[in-house]
C-alpha cells in the first residue's frame, strides 16, 4: 500500500497513525470555542482539525429548513444551520490559529460551493464524508479541486458496490478509505472494526478509522488491525448543546485515545518470533530444562 502526504506529513502502515480531532459542528456557532477545541487537540498532539462546510440552501431544502426545531439560534431548523454555519471571517481565524499552533486544518465539504469557498485557504487535503459518497458530481469537483492532494472518503451507511463505484470515480491515487459507521453515538456491538481490515485488502489502499462512539478502546483496536488515519470527533463538554457532542470525546478521552494509539504502535513490532534480551535471565532462572 502506498505512502500519501497530508500537509507534508507521511500517512500509510508504516508511519505513526495521522490523529485528526473532528470539531465539525460542535462549535456551535462560535470562534472562541473553535479556537479552545483547536488548541485541545494540539495538546493532546493530534496532527490536525476538521471543521464541516455547507451551503445550506444548497444541501438543504425550502422544506426543510422550514421545519420547527427549537435550538440558541431560533425556532426553524433553518435557523440553526445557518446558525452552526462559519463564513470567510471566521475561517480566516481558523486558519490562523492553527498555523500559530502548528496544527493541519481540513473541512468534510457537503456541495461544490463549499469545496470552492475551502480552497481559497490552500487546505493539505480534504474529506468527503458518508452523506456524499454516492454524491458523484461533489466527489468528481472535490477531485478536480484537490488536484493532487489527498482525499479522505468516509464509507458509512454504504454498501461495497457503492463504495467500489466512488473509488472509481475518485481513483486511487492520493485516496484514503475511513471505515465508519454512521449513528451517533454508535454502540459497541455496531463497530464491526474487522471492516478496517476488509477494506485494506479489497482496495489496496490507505484504510483509516472515522468513529462517533463514546468509548476509546475500539479506536485503538482499528489502529491494530492497520487504520493509518484515526478521525474522532471532540468537544471540550458531552453535556454541552448540540447534537454531535453526545458523540464526541472530551479533553481526557482525546488525551487517552491519543496515548492508545501510540501504545498499540509501540507494541505491535515486527512479527518476528525471537528471545529478547530482557527473557534471558528469567529463562535461566525459571525453567528446570
Amino acid at each position: 500500500m502506498s505512502t500519501i502526504k497530508i500537509g507534508g506529513i507521511p500517512v500509510g502502515n508504516e508511519h505513526p497513525c495521522f490523529i485528526i480531532a473532528e470539531i465539525g459542528i460542535n462549535h456551535n456557532g462560535d470562534i472562541e470555542l473553535a479556537r479552545k477545541l483547536i488548541e485541545l487537540a494540539e495538546a493532546a498532539g493530534c496532527q490536525a482539525v476538521k471543521f464541516q462546510k455547507r451551503t445550506v440552501e444548497v444541501v438543504y431544502t425550502a422544506e426543510e429548513l422550514a421545519k420547527p426545531r427549537e435550538s440558541p439560534f431560533g425556532d426553524t431548523n433553518g435557523k440553526l444551520k445557518y446558525g452552526l454555519e462559519f463564513g470567510k471571517k471566521e475561517y480566516a481565524e481558523i486558519d490562523r490559529c492553527c498555523k500559530e499552533h502548528e496544527i493541519l486544518w481540513l473541512a468534510s465539504c457537503w456541495d461544490e460551493g463549499s469545496v470552492d469557498f475551502i480552497e481559497q485557504f490552500d487546505v493539505p487535503a480534504y474529506k468527503i464524508a458518508s452523506a456524499s459518497l454516492t454524491d458523484d458530481g461533489l466527489l468528481k469537483h472535490t477531485k478536480a479541486r484537490a488536484k493532487n492532494r489527498p482525499l479522505l472518503l468516509s464509507t458509512g451507511m454504504s454498501t461495497l458496490a457503492q463504495i467500489d463505484h466512488a473509488v472509481e470515480v475518485l481513483g486511487k491515487d492520493n485516496l484514503v478509505l475511513l471505515h465508519t459507521v454512521s449513528t451517533y453515538p454508535a454502540t459497541m456491538d455496531e463497530l464491526n472494526i474487522k471492516t478496517v481490515a476488509t477494506l485494506r485488502q479489497r482496495y489496496v489502499l490507505p484504510v483509516g478509522y472515522s468513529g462517533h462512539e463514546s468509548g476509546i478502546v475500539s479506536t485503538a483496536a482499528a489502529v491494530a488491525l492497520g487504520a493509518c488515519v484515526v478521525e474522532r470527533h471532540i468537544t471540550m463538554d458531552r453535556a454541552m448543546w448540540g447534537s454531535d457532542q453526545a458523540a464526541s470525546l472530551g479533553p481526557s478521552g482525546l488525551m487517552k485515545v491519543v496515548q492508545y494509539i501510540r501504545d498499540v504502535e509501540r507494541s505491535m513490532g515486527d512479527g518476528v518470533k525471537r528471545v529478547i534480551d530482557r527473557e534471558v535471565p528469567n529463562m535461566k532462572k525459571l525453567r528446570r530444562k
